[in-house]
Protein backbone atom coordinates (compact mmCIF):
# COMPACT_ATOMS: atom_id res chain seq x y z
CA UNK A 1 0.00 0.00 0.00
CA UNK A 2 1.51 3.54 -1.11
CA UNK A 3 0.80 5.89 1.90
CA UNK A 4 0.17 8.99 -0.78
CA UNK A 5 -0.72 8.66 -4.40
CA UNK A 6 -0.14 11.58 -6.45
CA UNK A 7 -2.23 11.88 -9.25
CA UNK A 8 -0.99 15.37 -11.98
CA UNK A 9 -3.39 15.23 -14.51
CA UNK A 10 -3.44 17.24 -17.94
CA UNK A 11 -5.57 18.79 -20.54
CA UNK A 12 -5.21 20.50 -23.50
CA UNK A 13 -7.08 22.25 -26.70
CA UNK A 14 -5.22 23.43 -29.76
CA UNK A 15 -7.42 26.14 -30.89
CA UNK A 16 -10.16 26.37 -27.95
CA UNK A 17 -12.07 24.60 -28.78
CA UNK A 18 -9.72 22.04 -30.93
CA UNK A 19 -8.13 18.98 -31.34
CA UNK A 20 -7.91 17.52 -27.22
CA UNK A 21 -5.80 15.06 -25.17
CA UNK A 22 -5.51 14.39 -21.47
CA UNK A 23 -2.47 13.02 -19.60
CA UNK A 24 -2.63 11.63 -16.01
CA UNK A 25 0.19 10.65 -13.97
CA UNK A 26 0.75 8.53 -10.87
CA UNK A 27 3.26 9.07 -8.41
CA UNK A 28 4.86 7.83 -5.19
CA UNK A 29 5.98 9.90 -2.39
CA UNK A 30 9.37 9.95 -3.77
CA UNK A 31 8.64 10.91 -7.17
CA UNK A 32 8.83 7.47 -8.92
CA UNK A 33 5.78 7.10 -11.48
CA UNK A 34 3.82 3.96 -11.65
CA UNK A 35 1.28 4.76 -14.07
CA UNK A 36 0.54 6.84 -17.02
CA UNK A 37 -2.27 7.12 -19.55
CA UNK A 38 -3.28 9.64 -22.16
CA UNK A 39 -6.02 9.86 -24.35
CA UNK A 40 -7.23 12.03 -27.70
CA UNK A 41 -10.63 13.34 -26.66
CA UNK A 42 -11.72 14.99 -30.01
CA UNK A 43 -12.20 18.78 -30.58
CA UNK A 44 -13.51 20.32 -27.21
CA UNK A 45 -12.19 23.33 -25.40
CA UNK A 46 -9.25 23.34 -22.72
CA UNK A 47 -11.59 23.46 -19.56
CA UNK A 48 -13.19 20.75 -20.46
CA UNK A 49 -9.92 18.59 -21.22
CA UNK A 50 -8.66 19.49 -18.18
CA UNK A 51 -11.90 18.40 -16.12
CA UNK A 52 -12.02 14.85 -18.68
CA UNK A 53 -8.45 14.61 -17.41
CA UNK A 54 -9.02 14.99 -13.78
CA UNK A 55 -12.34 12.33 -14.07
CA UNK A 56 -9.74 10.02 -16.02
CA UNK A 57 -7.26 10.02 -12.95
CA UNK A 58 -9.72 9.62 -10.28
CA UNK A 59 -11.47 6.78 -12.06
CA UNK A 60 -8.04 4.78 -12.36
CA UNK A 61 -7.07 5.78 -9.10
CA UNK A 62 -9.49 2.84 -7.91
CA UNK A 63 -7.70 0.26 -9.32
CA UNK A 64 -4.23 1.41 -6.82
CA UNK A 65 -4.01 0.68 -2.74
CA UNK A 66 -3.04 4.04 -1.04
CA UNK A 67 -4.19 5.88 2.19
CA UNK A 68 -4.44 9.57 0.74
CA UNK A 69 -4.75 10.60 -2.73
CA UNK A 70 -3.26 13.93 -3.92
CA UNK A 71 -4.47 15.56 -7.34
CA UNK A 72 -2.06 18.04 -8.60
CA UNK A 73 -3.13 20.11 -12.18
CA UNK A 74 -1.77 23.18 -13.25
CA UNK A 75 -5.43 24.64 -14.12
CA UNK A 76 -5.76 26.80 -11.66
CA UNK A 77 -9.93 27.31 -12.85
CA UNK A 78 -10.65 23.84 -11.90
CA UNK A 79 -8.80 23.48 -8.54
CA UNK A 80 -10.82 26.51 -7.74
CA UNK A 81 -14.20 25.11 -8.98
CA UNK A 82 -13.47 21.52 -7.74
CA UNK A 83 -12.82 23.34 -3.88
CA UNK A 84 -15.54 25.07 -3.98
CA UNK A 85 -13.90 28.55 -3.98
CA UNK A 86 -15.15 29.77 -7.78
CA UNK A 87 -18.64 28.85 -8.84
CA UNK A 88 -19.15 26.72 -12.06
CA UNK A 89 -20.73 29.16 -13.87
CA UNK A 90 -20.26 27.74 -17.49
CA UNK A 91 -23.42 25.11 -17.66
CA UNK A 92 -21.91 22.49 -18.95
CA UNK A 93 -18.64 22.02 -16.66
CA UNK A 94 -20.98 21.79 -14.07
CA UNK A 95 -21.39 18.09 -14.60
CA UNK A 96 -17.62 18.01 -15.14
CA UNK A 97 -17.84 19.41 -11.68
CA UNK A 98 -20.14 16.73 -10.48
CA UNK A 99 -18.36 13.50 -11.86
CA UNK A 100 -15.35 14.29 -9.83
CA UNK A 101 -16.89 15.55 -6.76
CA UNK A 102 -18.55 11.79 -7.29
CA UNK A 103 -15.33 9.86 -7.98
CA UNK A 104 -13.69 12.04 -4.73
CA UNK A 105 -16.03 9.86 -2.16
CA UNK A 106 -13.69 6.90 -1.92
CA UNK A 107 -10.89 8.39 -0.14
CA UNK A 108 -9.03 10.94 1.36
CA UNK A 109 -8.08 13.28 -1.28
CA UNK A 110 -6.93 17.06 -1.96
CA UNK A 111 -6.99 19.14 -4.97
CA UNK A 112 -3.68 21.70 -5.49
CA UNK A 113 -2.92 23.98 -8.06
CA UNK A 114 0.53 23.57 -9.13
CA UNK A 115 3.03 25.84 -11.97
CA UNK A 116 2.87 24.49 -15.17
CA UNK A 117 6.63 23.75 -15.07
CA UNK A 118 5.92 21.03 -12.36
CA UNK A 119 3.02 19.58 -14.67
CA UNK A 120 5.21 18.58 -17.34
CA UNK A 121 5.13 14.98 -17.92
CA UNK A 122 1.21 15.26 -17.75
CA UNK A 123 1.58 17.91 -20.00
CA UNK A 124 3.66 15.67 -22.57
CA UNK A 125 1.12 12.79 -22.40
CA UNK A 126 -1.38 15.66 -23.45
CA UNK A 127 1.04 16.74 -26.59
CA UNK A 128 1.65 12.80 -27.29
CA UNK A 129 -2.10 11.96 -27.36
CA UNK A 130 -2.82 14.77 -29.82
CA UNK A 131 -0.19 14.29 -32.01
CA UNK A 132 -0.85 10.33 -32.72
CA UNK A 133 -4.02 11.44 -33.33
CA UNK A 134 -3.77 14.53 -36.08
CA UNK A 135 -1.02 12.53 -37.80
CA UNK A 136 -2.80 10.10 -39.26
CA UNK A 137 -5.20 12.81 -40.61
Amino acid sequence: MIDKLILNTDGGARGNPGPAGIGAVFTDGSGKIIAEYKEYIGITTNNVAEYRALILGLEKAKDFKYGQLECRLDSELVVRQVNGEYKVKVEHLKDYRNRVKDLALFAPITFTHVPRENNKRADALVNQAIDEATKSK
